[in-house]
């Protein structure tokens, strides 16, 4: 998988996440309300994957998929809370376990198969 289609999987996997967390709170699906969600941790997202392109490091490798976790949680936590949105610490955990499962997951399976 080429980088283009391995960051569109990545910013797939930061809508689900997104939109999966809004359900789960009986949120609005409303496009406005998704993108409310969404943005703080896509931002993070990009920034981690300019971070990685800067780096030269894979972006395919399991240790490219820690360090988007890391930079898509911490951005976006950074942005929810500059925005006056929630960082409860049980939000950072499930955001961290379930960005970490997505974006490191996918990688995972791609090196052992």
């Amino acid at each position: 998988m080429n980088d283009r289609a391995r960051f569109a999987v990545d910013l797939g996997c930061v809508a689900v996440f997104a939109a999966v967390g809004r359900l789960s709170h009986a949120e609005s699906l409303s496009p406005a309300g998704w993108w409310h969600t969404f943005w703080p941790f896509g931002f993070g997202l990009v920034f981690g994957w300019l971070l990685l392109l800067r780096l030269e490091r894979p972006t395919h490798a399991v240790a490219g998929g820690v360090l988007l976790t890391v930079a898509t949680v911490a951005g976006g936590m950074l942005i929810r809370s500059a925005t006056g949105q929630g960082t409860a610490a049980a939000f950072v955990v499930v955001a961290t376990v379930v960005l970490g499962v997505l974006l490191i997951g996918s990688r995972v399976r791609r090196a052992r198969g």
